[in-house]
């Protein structure tokens, strides 16, 4: 019973936390628009170290600076104002002007998205980027307006990698019957059964544990996270497989954009594409780093050949039947 009503509180507390906090962002917009400034409110569930946090900084200067004061961004990170689904459904609401949001996050809205978490969709880093910045990367911005969010941007979330404590993966048959643990995620799973393993959904915060104590004896991330959740203090195998590529999307909700003039639209549109290309930088600064730290540690970092990999996923492509999302999957393969 104490042990409720200790959870009871702390929700509380945690529920009063957030309304202050969106309170407070409500009277700043209110002070702001009385002196003539226009305050967008960006909230997103990411540490101030993180490099979406430093380029979302870097867009608000941006902004600051085409619109000469005009338009200002006040920025709420470490979910102060939510999860990143509260912040996207707020968003959704109009009640947040921006977030962040995994492209995964987005199937919830707009279920083409989930052809973004394909494995081996893209074919290298370059393919990925060319598609992004294309047309078809254009178009995927707009696909959630029907729920009232547009895409603004992506940002660089790396690609999705195979780790284990003592298995080196070099090949599929070296994941047989590996407990490995996914996101809890369709996809995820399925690519894990194909390859041979055996997906445990375990929440992200509880893979330490679980790795330390054998629940689990692999796991998949990008080296950033690898590295800053101390994962290679158990685990000495990193395969560097780059199975997915799902970027992160700024997005802004699409009512309050309509609000927006022309001249507004455009300054937010230019600070924001200026954000993406800053934030990849610290991205891939950050992942070289992420190596070195991994390297130091004693962990052997495997580059290997994809084709058998490709092969054994070939399933999960047949078994897509939706001629929306087959469509989509033949454009992004064509893109050079």
């Amino acid at each position: 019973m104490k042990k409720s009503m200790s959870f009871f509180i702390c929700g509380l507390f945690l529920a009063s936390i957030a309304t202050v906090a969106i309170y407070s962002c409500k009277v700043r917009a209110a002070a702001a628009e009385s002196s003539g400034q226009m305050v967008l409110t960006l909230g997103h569930s990411l540490d101030t170290n993180h490099p979406v946090h430093k380029a979302m900084v870097f867009m608000g200067n941006r902004l600051n600076e085409l619109s000469d004061g005009k338009v200002q961004l006040h920025i709420y990170p470490g979910s102060v104002l939510g999860s990143e689904t509260e912040c996207l459904e707020q968003v959704r609401n109009g009640a947040l002007v921006m977030t962040k949001t995994s492209a995964a996050a987005l199937e919830n809205f707009e279920p083409i998205y989930s052809v973004f978490g394909l494995p081996y969709l893209f074919r290298s880093e370059e393919h990925f980027w060319n598609v992004l910045n294309g047309t078809i990367g254009k178009e995927m911005l707009q696909k959630a307006k029907g729920d009232k969010i547009l895409g603004l941007c992506y940002y660089d979330a790396g690609s999705r990698n195979l780790y284990t404590v003592d298995t080196p993966i070099q090949s599929p048959d070296d994941m047989k019957n590996l407990k490995i643990r996914v996101m809890n995620s369709p996809t995820a799973i399925r690519m894990i059964e194909c390859l041979g393993g055996s997906p445990t959904p375990i929440a992200w915060g509880e893979l330490y544990t679980a790795l330390g104590q054998g629940t689990v004896v692999g796991a998949e991330n990008n080296m950033p996270s690898f590295t800053s959740n101390r994962h290679y203090e158990v685990c000495k195998h990193f395969t560097n497989d780059a199975h997915t590529m799902i970027p992160d999307v700024l997005c802004i909700s699409l009512d309050i954009w309509n609000n927006f003039t022309p001249e507004v639209q455009n300054w937010v549109q230019q600070a924001a594409d200026e954000s993406c290309q800053y934030q990849r930088e610290l991205w891939k600064k950050m992942t070289l780093e992420s190596i070195e730290i991994a390297k130091n540690e004693g962990v052997t970092i495997y580059d290997v050949d994809k084709t058998p990999f490709v092969e054994k996923v070939k399933p999960m492509y047949d078994e897509i039947k939706d001629e929306n999302e087959l469509k989509l999957i033949n454009e992004i393969r064509e893109v050079k």
